[in-house]
């Protein structure tokens, strides 16, 4: 994931920050703990796509 991508993406939600978690490739919105896949390098921002985390990931 390129670093400068990560600098102008926000969470479609809330507007905050995304993280990259390399391991699950997904960008993280930790305030909505929700987590957005990567599909063949491309950032799927649509809440409808996103994933719930639970609690404990979401640390």
């Amino acid at each position: 994931m390129d670093h400068r991508l990560l600098e102008i993406v926000a969470c479609p939600v809330c507007k905050g920050k995304l993280t990259f978690d390399k391991d699950s490739q997904e960008l993280v919105c930790k305030l909505d703990r929700l987590a957005f896949p990567i599909k063949e390098g491309i950032p799927v921002l649509l809440e409808t796509e996103a994933r719930a985390m639970s609690m404990e990931e979401g640390r």
